[in-house]
């Protein structure tokens, strides 16, 4: 699918906020300008080819309907993702799913198995999860 240009650390990123966007099967129009603006903003995403979101949105979206697909989309991120930029990858997700004013279902356990599959520890998510729903507050 990607002979050409393999996945880059920034594409993984972007695969997981479009994986969190979809895990409720509606991507709101709030989720979308949080992606957008973490792309376009983030010094994580310095020097993104945004041109290569539709790619990543159809690669998600394929995986996605497939049996096992899930699995497959977590391995790939675990195989490109530094590390280092695991906490990143969880903040950026948790942001994606508050974004709508709330995180419930299948979008909370979608950020379960996130959580899980890159073995963050339970301080740091709780921290990650708390600053989101302070970002994400409402009057």
């Amino acid at each position: 699918m990607f002979e050409d240009a393999p996945l880059s650390a920034q594409d993984a990123l972007a695969a997981l906020m479009i994986a969190v966007s979809a895990a409720d099967e509606q991507i709101s129009t709030s989720e979308l300008v949080k992606m957008s603006n973490a792309i376009n903003n983030l010094p994580v995403f310095a020097g993104y080819d945004a041109e290569r979101l539709p790619r990543m949105s159809q690669m998600v979206f394929d995986l996605l309907e497939q049996e096992d697909g899930l699995e497959a989309l977590f391995g790939l991120i675990r195989d490109t993702l530094p590390e280092k930029l695991f906490e990143t990858a969880y903040a950026l997700s948790c942001d994606v799913a508050a974004a709508d004013g709330r995180i419930v279902g299948s979008e909370a356990r979608m950020l379960e198995e996130i959580r899980d599959e890159l073995n963050l520890d339970r301080l740091h998510a709780a921290a990650i999860e708390r600053g989101a729903r302070a970002r994400h507050m409402t009057l």
